[in-house]
């Protein structure tokens, strides 16, 4: 318990853990260059020499913070690996270490562990290289071992396949970190529940075709389209603040001061990208959504090109989600308010198709598949086969609740009753 000292000049018990969590907290929210040493003290109510004594300063929190969340998804996946196997009455669930028992674990790791998300995607990038290849080596590990489990309850399933499913999981898991409010917790664990449980239920199929890069009029690209493209890549990949002029000159060939001619300052290169991002999302995706037509055929549509967008725009979509907050007023506020708007969009549609959402739950579908879109076009590593998330846009309609998703057992998991319920049986 904080504040038991255990004797004269001792600190307190689990002040080591105390910190760590106000510093995720802190970095979530925030973005973890906005977050002070001297706050994360002040917060946990000491003064900031005594941080430095639990810590070295704060990449060390950084690290330690993810750390911690990893430590905890790797429990959660030795917990169920360490189940005793059983044939179960329904046999929809052929054992106890399979995908109803992955589902709920990791929904338990993500509701105490919401700030994990964010920290890994975003700020996880700022570490050195090797604490960085640490964390991703911890990380691979947990999802090779709860592969495993998913293959051994799936046998038709290939271990390539169960590790792109186990991904596609963690993705959704990690969608709660991007949530500004909090329903109660009972109804956000069964809810995120059923939809982890329709993903690593999820019947595997081909990796969705390669698109085409789209041509563009009139020639090649200017220097300023040059420096976009190779901004959006480097500031996605690195982190706004890791990324110098002289790194963003020498991407496309010209001395780091030449950006001036371009541009007033880096940050202004920043705002060019993300409002360049905005506005191909708002041709080739909002514009579908808002189209005339049958409600069911326009989100079925728009969640296509959804995913064709990312795959094509990847970077964009990395950085709208992880710079927002390096941006200047009012740049700041016009990316947050498309954000809000493209949000809104999805959901009031979701909710004319499926009218048994209410708007909490239509907000919860529509982050878990904003989620497993973005990282699903990025899970394509050699050590995977250079393979998408298997039918990444069927698995992404199932999150929504379309219709037509079938599970491995060849059950729409959205007709008849709700998955939550057949967890309980």
């Amino acid at each position: 318990m904080v504040g038991d000292v255990a004797g004269r000049g001792r600190r307190p018990r689990g002040r080591r853990m105390q910190i760590l969590a106000v510093a995720a907290e802190q970095f979530h929210r925030r973005g973890y260059h906005q977050v002070a040493m001297a706050e994360v003290a002040a917060a946990v109510g000491i003064t900031a020499p005594a941080l430095y004594r639990h810590y070295r300063g704060k990449p060390e929190l950084l690290r330690q913070a993810v750390r911690a969340g990893l430590d905890e998804l790797a429990a959660a996946v030795r917990q169920v690996a360490d189940r005793p196997t059983s044939q179960e009455s329904t046999s929809q669930e052929p054992t106890a270490r399979g995908p109803a028992a992955l589902a709920q674990a990791l929904a338990g790791v993500a509701l105490d562990q919401r700030a994990l998300g964010t920290l890994w995607q975003r700020d996880a990038r700022l570490l050195p290289p090797a604490q960085r290849a640490e964390l991703r080596r911890t990380l691979r590990s947990c999802v090779r071992t709860a592969g495993r489990l998913l293959a051994a309850a799936r046998p038709e399933l290939t271990s390539v396949q169960a590790e792109l499913i186990l991904w596609s999981a963690l993705s959704v898991a990690g969608s709660l970190s991007y949530h500004t409010f909090a329903p109660p917790r009972r109804r956000f664990e069964r809810l995120l529940t059923e939809l982890l449980l329709g993903i690593l239920t999820a019947s595997p199929g081909p990796p969705l075709p390669v698109l085409p890069g789209r041509a563009t009029a009139g020639g090649p690209p200017g220097r300023r389209e040059e420096l976009l493209a190779a901004a959006v890549r480097l500031f996605d990949e690195h982190g706004f603040d890791n990324v110098s002029t002289d790194r963003l000159g020498a991407a496309v060939g010209i001395a780091g001061p030449s950006l001036y001619k371009h541009f007033p300052a880096k940050g202004d290169l920043l705002a060019a990208a993300l409002v360049r991002c905005r506005e191909r999302l708002g041709q080739e995706v909002v514009a579908v959504l808002l189209a005339a037509g049958e409600q069911e055929e326009r989100l079925e549509l728009g969640l296509r090109a959804y995913v064709a967008f990312a795959r094509r725009h990847r970077h964009y979509l990395g950085a709208m989600v992880s710079e927002t907050e390096r941006l200047a007023e009012p740049d700041r506020k016009a990316a947050l308010d498309f954000r809000r708007d493209f949000l809104r969009i999805w959901v009031e549609l979701l909710r004319e198709v499926r009218p048994d959402y209410d708007k909490v739950e239509a907000r919860i579908r529509v982050h878990a598949m904003f989620a497993l879109v973005n990282d699903g076009v990025r899970n394509s590593s050699p050590a995977m086969g250079g393979q998408l998330a298997p039918r990444l846009d069927q698995l992404a309609g199932t999150l929504l609740g379309l219709p037509g998703r079938r599970t491995a057992a060849g059950v729409d998991p959205h007709s008849g009753p709700p998955l939550t319920q057949r967890l309980a049986n």
